[in-house]
């Protein structure tokens, strides 16, 4: 049993282009992205308005301390910036003369590292996650999470880097060495054959988010293996095709829902904070 009603989440804004990117950024704004390269800033009362445009098709997105919004397009096969007013560049497409494939997802640790995982092609097991260091150069982090790699988060202690294996399908997780290399890819969570996990979010407390793409689900993972259901809706009103999660506001008290089916981004508060994304300076 789902420990909320579905209709416990209520849009926070509608209208945006089947948005699968959703993050928190630094000046307490929502940002979101569009399938025909929309960058949506979005006020925590809703207010919508587009500032860019990359051009391809957002997928995830993440902040640095200047709200400038990193984004894994997959139209471009790139990472690309946008600054506060619009302005959009590549900031990485490439690790040496390896090309990325299929972008899915950022994440920033404190230091301005950015992990992305790069998806690769549907059911060829040939996923990868690469981190780009401050000032936009690529290396390997890890060709481990190979099953369609996807949604990531750091742990509260930053101990570990998360990733979603959409056609695993359930989650790994990956130990950061202080040299900033890999450690051994350890599978933390299987889920039935037919679910498609996307996106991942950590509370305070350590409990992990899990948004499915298929079915219209939300779980959550102890630090101690206990599996719950958060939210379902299986009739698909109030979620649609949930992809990236984030924990937003003040107090990162709200859960915001990307919902790629249902045009629009929920919201609602479950009793948990979020754990703070990192907000890196990386002007020069």
């Amino acid at each position: 049993m789902a420990l909320f009603p579905k209709d416990h989440f209520t849009p926070l804004a509608s209208g945006l282009d089947h948005p699968e990117g959703v993050t928190y950024g630094p000046d307490d704004l929502v940002y979101a992205g569009g399938e025909a390269g929309q960058i949506y800033r979005i006020g925590l009362n809703g207010a919508l308005t587009q500032i860019g445009s990359t051009g391809g098709f957002c997928l995830g997105l993440a902040c640095d301390a200047d709200a400038n919004v990193y984004i894994c397009d997959s139209g471009h096969a790139a990472v690309m910036k946008m600054t506060p007013d619009g302005t959009c560049s590549i900031y990485c497409d490439r690790a040496g003369d390896v090309r990325f494939r299929t972008p899915n997802f950022p994440v920033f640790d404190a230091e301005g590292n950015l992990f992305i995982s790069d998806s690769g092609g549907h059911f060829q097991n040939n996923g990868r996650v690469y981190v780009i260091r401050p000032g936009g150069e690529a290396e390997l982090f890890s060709a481990e999470p190979s099953v369609f790699a996807n949604g990531l988060c750091l742990s509260p202690d930053r101990r570990y880097l998360y990733v979603v294996e959409s056609e695993r399908p359930g989650v790994s997780r990956l130990p950061i060495l202080p040299s900033l290399a890999a450690g051994p890819c350890e599978q933390v969570l299987t889920l039935p054959a037919d679910e498609v996990p996307d996106g991942l979010a950590f509370d305070e407390a350590g409990n992990l988010y899990i948004s499915c793409y298929q079915p219209n689900r939300i779980y959550r993972l102890s630090p101690q293996g206990d599996l719950d259901t958060v939210v379902d809706d299986p009739t698909g009103l109030h979620l649609a095709m949930t992809t990236n999660l984030v924990f937003a506001g003040p107090d990162l008290g709200l859960l915001l829902i990307a919902n790629l089916g249902g045009w629009h981004i929920a919201q609602g508060s479950i009793g948990a904070r979020g754990a703070p994304l990192a907000y890196p300076s990386l002007a020069k």
